[in-house]
């Protein structure tokens, strides 16, 4: 039977073990910009099968918080390439995970104070991090977005482009993540409770899948799909996502995806970081269905699930061939060793809320590890 720690093959990427680390923001990057203190974070998890990075911002369009890490600039690409070495010295593996937020920003963090962008014009029911008179993070409501110009949209799609080749060829990342998930501007565009559009990117499924597929053509093009993942959240209410009908969706999205030969499809399951049933159609999201969508339209990019999973729940998720991969978000942040946890069955740390955003490097990179 396939155990967590068994090597397996994802794409390009030759993985020593099923266990990945979910991108967590930590906000812990000032001026967009990678420090050493994110480098002993990365290396100290680096047993890792895979490490999925932090969300990091393709342009600063697509910044939405203070202090995390973007793609676009050389200083964040030279302190991103610090990290790549210290995790690859140590053994391991990590992707960049290519993000916009969208309308989950503030005028505040956008070129010239302007308002976010989005799919359409309507101002999301969340919250962001941004610093407030004395500098200080705080969380505030997100801005009132701008609808997006369809001329606009090839733009954007060139700017994953240059960030996927900015983050394998300088800042030295094994491949990287597409977010595509958790209510950010890929996500937006998918959904129908975001996206009002009346044009080639709204209104049908397939208008709604346009941009994010063209997105992942582009990247899976620019460094080959052997390199490139996408992350999906199919029924998650994070960021005020909403879509009443998920299961066509989704399976239409996946479907489409399989032709990209992609390295990996991440999955979170439920509402992210919460019920793993939740649901806000009249039905219950069907994620074996999608699998053996993907697969019977010739997907063949590992399976990866997420959130809320247990060491009990992840070794029968994979040895029952249910999923590949296994990723654990939050679990990560506490446990640096992880993995070895896992194999010995010891317990977990439990993590500290109060310094999850922002700070030093206190409940950051001072977790306890075995022995």
């Amino acid at each position: 039977m396939t155990t967590l720690f068994d090597p397996i093959k994802a794409g390009d990427l030759v993985l020593k073990n099923r266990i990945a680390m979910a991108p967590l923001t930590r906000a812990r990057s000032p001026n967009a910009t990678p420090n050493d203190l994110n480098v002993v974070y990365y290396r100290q998890r680096s047993t890792a099968g895979l490490i999925v990075s932090e969300g990091t911002a393709i342009s600063q369009q697509g910044q939405g918080n203070i202090d995390v890490p973007g793609l676009y600039e050389k200083a964040q690409l030279a302190g991103w390439k610090k990290v790549t070495d210290a995790v690859h010295e140590a053994g391991g593996k990590i992707v960049a995970q290519l993000w916009h937020t969208g309308r989950i920003s503030h005028s505040s963090l956008q070129p010239s104070g302007k308002p976010p962008v989005a799919p359409s014009a309507l101002q999301a029911k969340a919250r962001t991090y941004i610093k407030d008179k004395d500098g200080q993070g705080e969380f505030v409501q997100t801005s009132t977005p701008r609808a997006l110009d369809a001329s606009e949209i090839p733009g954007i799609i060139d700017d994953y482009r240059k960030a996927a080749r900015n983050a394998v060829d300088i800042a030295g990342f094994d491949g990287v993540e597409i977010h595509s998930a958790n209510g950010y501007l890929l996500d937006q565009f998918l959904r129908s409770g975001s996206n009002h559009r009346t044009d080639e990117f709204g209104g049908s499924i397939e208008n709604r899948c346009r941009f994010p597929l063209l997105v992942a053509e582009a990247v899976a093009k620019e460094i080959g799909g052997g390199r490139t993942g996408i992350r999906i959240s199919p029924v998650t209410p994070a960021n005020d996502a909403h879509d009443p009908d998920p299961q066509p969706l989704f399976d239409f999205y996946v479907d489409a995806l399989a032709a990209y030969e992609l390295a990996f499809i991440h999955l979170i399951e439920g509402a992210t970081g919460g019920d793993r049933n939740y649901t806000e159609a009249d039905y219950a999201f069907d994620y074996k269905r999608l699998k053996h969508v993907y697969r019977d339209a010739g997907g063949n990019g590992a399976w990866m699930v997420n959130n809320g999973y247990t060491a009990e729940m992840a070794e029968k998720a994979v040895g029952s061939g249910y999923a590949d991969i296994v990723s654990f978000g939050r679990p990560f942040i506490a446990n640096p060793d992880l993995v070895r946890r896992i194999k010995e069955h010891a317990p977990w740390n439990e993590v500290d809320q109060t310094t999850l955003y922002g700070g030093n490097e206190k409940g950051y990179t001072d977790y306890p590890t075995l022995g």
